[in-house]
């Protein structure tokens, strides 16, 4: 192939993804500006990851969309040093925030909604509040129980939240691991009568939230539709993805 055929070649794949391919070199090393770009990005992963989640911002956002209460609650982990040391902890509510849910009127309640940090505060940051103001809309006739706001907080703590609130249904959009050309992606879980002990083939997942990815509509869409089904069946995890496949292809 030649230089230039080459070099065409590589840029169309470029305007594709954000993902580093066709990179040029020099010699046997790459050239100083991917170098650098690549130096960059691996500070931007590393930076969502220790970032503090600004709760009290991202409460008023999610309020302001939605039209519901929003709880700010906090995990055991302490600090960030803490949470990515001990993940365990991030699965547990500290005492206070017990305290708060259990200040909480009972429902019933059909859904309960989580917003978390995970390993990307910046993803929440971002995505959270416009994912739910697609999503609040298809939610119209559902009971959903005020929302939570975690810092510090893992997947499974949606599953204690859930069950403290008595909730049939949860929610946790929380920030996925930062990739080198992805440090806001959000992720979405799912999960029928969240309880303590439930593991990750009880859930669905939507995964790559945010402008490069999946876009706030079809992350909405997919959510209702998982939502939806969850309750018609009365299960999330790997045998509601097996259905959700056929029901698309039909």
């Amino acid at each position: 192939m030649s230089e230039t055929l080459a070099t065409s070649t590589n840029r169309r794949l470029r305007a594709l993804t954000p993902a580093r391919v066709g990179l040029g070199r020099t010699g046997v090393s790459l050239r100083t500006g991917d170098l650098l770009a690549f130096q960059q990005a691996h500070a931007l992963a590393r930076d969502a990851v220790h970032a503090r989640l600004e709760a009290s911002a991202l409460a008023l956002a999610v309020g302001e969309v939605t039209g519901d209460p929003v709880i700010c609650l906090h995990s055991m982990a302490a600090d960030r040093a803490t949470y990515l040391q001990r993940p365990d902890l991030g699965r547990k509510l500290n005492e206070r925030s017990q305290a708060a849910l259990a200040s909480v009127p009972p429902g019933p309640w059909e859904l309960a909604v989580i917003v978390a940090d995970g390993l990307s505060a910046l993803a929440g940051e971002r995505h959270a509040a416009p994912v739910l103001k697609d999503l609040w809309p298809r939610l119209d006739g559902w009971r959903i129980a005020p929302i939570c706001v975690v810092e510090q907080g893992r997947v499974a703590i949606g599953d204690e939240i859930g069950a403290a609130l008595g909730a049939q249904l949860s929610v946790v959009l929380i920030g996925e691991r930062p990739g080198l050309s992805a440090p806001d992606s959000l992720g979405a879980y799912i999960t029928w009568q969240p309880q303590l002990g439930r593991t990750d083939a009880e859930r669905n997942c939507i995964s790559n939230i945010r402008l490069e990815g999946l876009s706030y509509e079809q992350a909405a869409a997919q959510l209702s539709f998982y939502l939806a089904e969850a309750r018609r069946r009365q299960l999330t995890g790997v045998a509601l993805k097996e259905e959700s496949r056929r029901i698309e292809a039909d």
